[in-house]
């Protein structure tokens, strides 16, 4: 469709062209008399460049929405002057006025996600991280401090920030379809937070845009239609800012070292699980972590709340390792099943892979 929308913008430009052949090159005084005037002819010729400078920009990935927008109000005022003549040059101006509008809400809300992220990556020194031994996880739970070997963070540096890649598929219910995700996300550990935004492939040419955040002890989730329309908005209220204080208890172990932060305690359950409180800004959250003998973390399950018919309730959320990669020498779970363990039977809504990883860097990609 990127080549589509790139070809229709080149033929409506060429068009335009007419006009300006019309008032320069026509000895017909009756036509140019009827709106294809020399000076109007001039206009004609400028709308043809100023749509192939907006599919060039389209092509090559720059702003070019804002030429776009200029280009249909300059291109429709003159097809109005020579409606006769120019009127079904309304129906590209249509085509590329929406298409302008999606990828300026698009801009905005990737904009909006962008200054969000340097938020919580800024003022966070990176420089001479303190170096991990087996003393500062001695006092950890056996079965914790086996997952904290495994995972291979004695000597290395304590991670502060974390961004990361994924790809991977959702839905919204079990009669629904699988859709295709990508996303980014963003985590400083000192002020525990994060950043997470997506991009669902709902259909063709409709894509949902997402952004959870988690920040000052506070949850944000918001989902649009192609950047434009919001289909969830939902911040600062007490389901929302617990369900996001559990993601980022479930999401360390993708930053292992993360564990040895003050404002995670832990308590041994049994031989291969424990459980962590996430007590941060005077609310706690709890969660299960589960192993294997060698020290993998294999699962994560808590009780978190559960949006059905605009109601919120608890009900058990689990998460299972299906994989395993090693980023930087670190070894973390890359495939990862998210599952709501309902009353009415098991939703598994959610299938991710890491794909990248890149520790105590201050830069979003």
């Amino acid at each position: 469709m990127r080549y589509v929308f790139t070809i229709l913008v080149i033929i409506h430009g060429l068009i335009h062209l007419l006009g300006y052949v019309k008032a320069f090159f026509e000895t017909d005084i009756s036509k140019q008399l009827v709106g294809v005037s020399k000076p109007v002819g001039s206009i004609w010729l400028v709308t043809f460049i100023m749509f192939m400078v907006v599919a060039i920009q389209f092509l090559t990935g720059k702003k070019w929405f804002y030429l776009g927008f200029v280009g249909v109000l300059v291109s429709q005022t003159l097809i109005i002057l020579a409606w006769q003549d120019a009127r079904f040059g309304t129906i590209p101006n249509i085509v590329i006025f929406l298409v302008s509008m999606v990828a300026f809400a698009t801009y905005r809300f990737n904009s909006m996600v962008e200054r969000e992220s340097n938020q919580i990556l800024q003022n966070t020194k990176t420089n001479n991280p303190t170096v991990i031994s087996e003393n500062d996880i001695a006092y950890l739970p056996e079965i914790v401090q086996k997952w904290m070997i495994n995972s291979r963070i004695i000597g290395k540096p304590i991670v502060k920030t974390v961004r990361l890649k994924q790809l991977g598929t959702l839905r919204t219910n079990q009669n629904n379809k699988w859709m295709p995700f990508k996303a980014t996300q963003y985590f400083n550990t000192v002020n525990p937070s994060f950043v997470w935004q997506t991009k669902v492939f709902a259909m063709p040419l409709i894509n949902l845009l997402g952004r959870d955040k988690f920040k000052d002890n506070k949850g944000e989730m918001l989902i649009k239609i192609v950047g434009l329309v919001p289909v969830v908005k939902e911040s600062d209220n007490p389901e929302i800012n617990s369900s996001a204080m559990l993601r980022y208890l479930a999401e360390i172990c993708w930053f292992p070292s993360a564990v040895l932060n003050e404002y995670l305690s832990w308590k041994t359950i049994n031989a291969n699980s424990a459980k962590a409180t996430f007590t941060y800004k005077n609310q706690s959250v709890s969660g299960v972590f589960s192993f294997n003998n060698k020290g993998d973390f294999v699962s994560f399950e808590t009780m978190r709340y559960y949006s059905s018919n605009n109601n919120y309730q608890l009900e058990k959320w689990l998460i299972t390792i299906n994989d395993y990669k090693v980023f930087h020498g670190i070894k973390i779970p890359s495939q990862c099943k998210i599952t709501w363990k309902l009353k009415d039977g098991d939703f598994n809504w959610l299938n991710l892979e890491v794909i990248s990883m890149d520790y105590n860097c201050t830069e979003t990609y």
